[in-house]
Order: C-alpha cells, then structure tokens, then sequence
C-alpha cells in the first residue's frame, strides 16, 4: 500500500506542481490588484472628491432680463441696473447678482481691507486713471470683464468662474486642495446661491444664503441698507 501511495505521489507530482505555481501566482495577482486599487482610489469612490461638484449652468435657465427671488432686498434695489448691465455685456443676470451678493450685499460704497472697491468688489488696479472705483457702472463694467474672462478660462462653469473671481484666475486649473479656506468658501456659497436663483428659489429656501448670512453677510447687508436709505460717499462699510 505504501508503494502504491509512493508511486501515486511521483505521479501526480507535476499536477500538485502546477495547482501550487497557480495558487501562488492568484495570490500575487490578486495582492498586486490590490495595490493599484488603493493607490488608484478604487476602492473609495464614495470618498470626497477634490471639489464639491458643482454642474455648469444649463443654458436653457440662463434668464438675462430678470433676477432670482433668492436675492437679499439690499441685492434686489439694483435689479434694473443689474439686468442692464446683463443686456450690456451678454452675462446671465443672476450670476452678476450673485457676486454683488456676496461682494458687497448692494453697498455701492464698500471696501475690504485688502483694497477692494464698490458694488462688486474691484480692485484699484482694473480701474485706468481718472475713473471713479465706486460709480456703479464704471464699478460694473471693470467688474464684468474680469468675470467674463474667468468664465472664458473656466469653459463656462460657473464656480470656477467664481473661484477665479476671488481668487484670481490663477485657481481655475489648481486642484481644490490648493486653493485658500476663503475661495473654497466662496465657490461653495456662490455656486448654490447661484443655482438656487435660477431653480426659482426664495432667500428662506436656500440653505446657502441663510448661511451666508449667519456667518457674517447680515452685517454686510445692514451696512447697505443704510447706505441705500441715505446714500453719502462715506467709505466705511467693510466686506466680509
């Protein structure tokens, strides 16, 4: 018997040979999978991305001859001039809105520590000498073009468009994890601001605005409501 199991053995040798070689070759494969998958993220793909995706407007809610409802009041007292200013230069209302929102809340007169100026915010260096930083539609119109250039830079997406407004156009092709607390913030906020006016939302309804506000554009707006009710050429409002 013992013979027999001996010669069974040698014969079957090159088959025990081969199970082990593949046996060992499934374990690597499989390890080596697993390294790529790890390395590649596959295995989070439920992980957060780089930026919180933000879809690029559809060019069938774009409406240039009016304004969202998700507007602040101190936002909606410049909404001839805003639509004006959306015919003018070919850009959606809404977006226009959106930054002075954010920039200024309607205060033709603020001004931020780092030099910004006016309804939506510009800095000295886009004004030619001898213009007037906080007339509206000089304010507007230098505005409009830096806004228009990140769209172009951004292919039209919209918080890269805003991103690059705040931080400079420079951010457009940085990754998310590059760019400054303040531009992810402004990005976040603007965007969903932005899109909740051209879904026909109201300020109670959009989470984004009332978050806005409670972290400090309340402020902002009762500066320019002040302003708006007794307009003086005093620069002391602040952006947040």
């Amino acid at each position: 018997m013992f013979r027999f199991i001996r010669w069974l053995w040698v014969k079957l040798l090159p088959f025990q040979l081969v199970l082990i070689v593949s046996g060992i070759g499934l374990s690597v494969g499989l390890l080596i999978a697993l390294i790529i998958m790890l390395g590649r993220g596959s295995f989070f793909s439920s992980s957060a991305p780089t930026a919180t995706p933000i879809p690029v407007a559809d060019a069938s809610l774009l409406k240039f001859d009016e304004m969202g409802k998700v507007f602040t009041p101190e936002v909606q007292h410049w909404s001839t001039q805003i639509v004006g200013w959306s015919r003018q230069y070919d850009i959606d209302a809404n977006l226009l809105a959106t930054v002075i929102q954010l920039e200024s809340c309607g205060d033709f007169a603020a001004g931020s520590g780092a030099g910004a100026q006016g309804l939506f915010q510009v800095m000295p260096f886009h004004f030619t000498p001898g213009e007037d930083m906080y007339d509206p539609d000089t304010n507007a119109k230098r505005a409009i073009a830096y806004l228009k250039g990140g769209l172009e830079k951004a292919d039209g997406h919209v918080g890269l468009a805003l991103a690059g407004y705040n931080g400079g156009w420079g951010v457009i092709d940085l990754g998310w994890s590059q760019w400054y607390t303040e531009t992810k913030v402004y990005y976040l906020w603007g965007s969903q601001i932005y899109l909740d006016a051209i879904n026909g939302k109201t300020m109670v309804q959009s989470a984004a605005l009332l978050n806005w506000l409670s972290a400090g554009g309340s402020r902002l707006c009762a500066q320019a409501a002040a302003r708006q009710a007794t307009p003086v050429p005093t620069l002391t409002a602040q952006a947040p």
